[in-house]
């Protein structure tokens, strides 16, 4: 574990949201339930986790800059720290009873992620790594799959639905990589998808068109996890949003596949 002042103060505020959303869990068919897009759906659950984490956090850290998926970005004091935020990363999930969704909470210093965390409150998995501390799964050390031979890995990814994402590419992406993996994977939450990578449970992972906070927390876990994170451009991640992510072999192969796609 990381007893460290800074990721207790984001592990008291995890837990605590979670406790929230796991009991909505459980009384999902009574939640109100707003449209911000087509299949993409934002619960008075989502909401009211977002708010506790906003408070929790600005009342251990006050000044700190707020960007979180509901609220937006909040400005603070303090222009070189920035909390980002998903209260509810796989809300489609939550929405109908699907046990795969989180609570991510990333650290931002001078636009570098230092301190990540992603709880999963229905099964009380706690991911969370600090800069120069390792990763960790509750009190496990985590070490990303030491895997080098891409028809042995386990590959998981998003998919476009309705109004989201482009088919086209993703079918050329599917096609390109489906004969060489031994499977592929789609779960629906990217911060947790990220967390797998890192504990060695997927091998790697990509996704197009994801927000900060999507990804902010699982960039620094599977780097202090020993694995290899990056765009799958070149460019940088918490702005384009394409990542790709595995051990460094797996990065490799998969941004050799993937990259010639992109238009």
């Amino acid at each position: 574990m990381i007893n460290s002042a800074l990721m207790n103060v984001m592990v008291k505020a995890a837990r605590r949201a979670g406790r929230s959303l796991k009991r909505d869990l459980g009384e999902i068919e009574n939640l109100q339930v707003s449209m911000k897009g087509p299949a993409n759906f934002v619960s008075l659950a989502d909401k009211r986790a977002e708010e506790m984490l906003y408070t929790d956090l600005n009342k251990a850290r006050p000044g700190y800059g707020f960007l979180g998926e509901e609220g937006g970005n909040r400005e603070g004091t303090d222009k070189s720290h920035t909390w980002i935020v998903d209260p509810l990363d796989g809300t489609t999930n939550f929405l109908h009873g699907i046990p795969q969704f989180a609570v991510s909470i990333g650290l931002a210093r001078e636009g570098q992620v230092i301190a990540g965390l992603i709880y999963n409150p229905a099964n009380d998995e706690l991911y969370m790594a600090e800069k120069g501390s390792g990763a960790f799964l509750n009190d496990t050390r985590l070490r990303v799959a030491g895997r080098k031979q891409l028809n042995e890995c386990v590959i998981a990814c998003g998919l476009p639905h309705i109004g989201r994402g482009d088919f086209e590419l993703s079918r050329n992406e599917m096609a390109a990589l489906q004969p060489k993996v031994a499977g592929l994977r789609r779960f629906g939450a990217a911060s947790l998808d990220l967390a797998f990578v890192a504990a060695g449970r997927l091998d790697g992972y990509w996704e197009r068109n994801l927000q900060p906070w999507d990804v902010a927390a699982g960039l620094i876990l599977i780097k202090e996890a020993g694995g290899t994170v990056g765009d799958i451009n070149g460019g940088d991640v918490l702005t384009t949003g394409n990542v790709v992510a595995g051990n460094e072999f797996v990065h490799d192969a998969l941004t050799k596949i993937l990259r010639p796609l992109t238009k």
